[in-house]
């Protein structure tokens, strides 16, 4: 399975034993991504679980959280599970 643990309480999150430091913005997005694992999830639902409605639809808030929770999570032996669905939304998971 994935080697992502996080521990709600602590707010800590490990990938392969090792500690990952994130904002809590950061936190957020991947808690909710976990909740979904598998799922293909849209940029508006992201936005609005994890922003709630104040930001502009329009903005790239969303691609640029990912952008950094994917640098963080990443490993030299492996990429982190979080892929891009074209013009859907994101999705973690393994690839297929």
């Amino acid at each position: 399975g994935e080697d992502i643990e996080v521990n709600l309480l602590t707010r800590r999150v490990r990938r392969g034993g090792e500690q990952v430091q994130l904002s809590t913005t950061e936190f957020e997005l991947l808690v909710y991504l976990l909740r979904h694992r598998g799922q293909v999830l849209s940029r508006e639902q992201i936005l609005s679980a994890v922003w709630g409605y104040e930001h502009d639809p329009a903005t790239n808030i969303v691609d640029v959280y990912i952008g950094y929770l994917r640098r963080k999570l990443r490993r030299p032996d492996s990429p982190a599970p979080i892929h891009t669905v074209r013009s859907v939304g994101d999705r973690l998971g393994h690839a297929t």
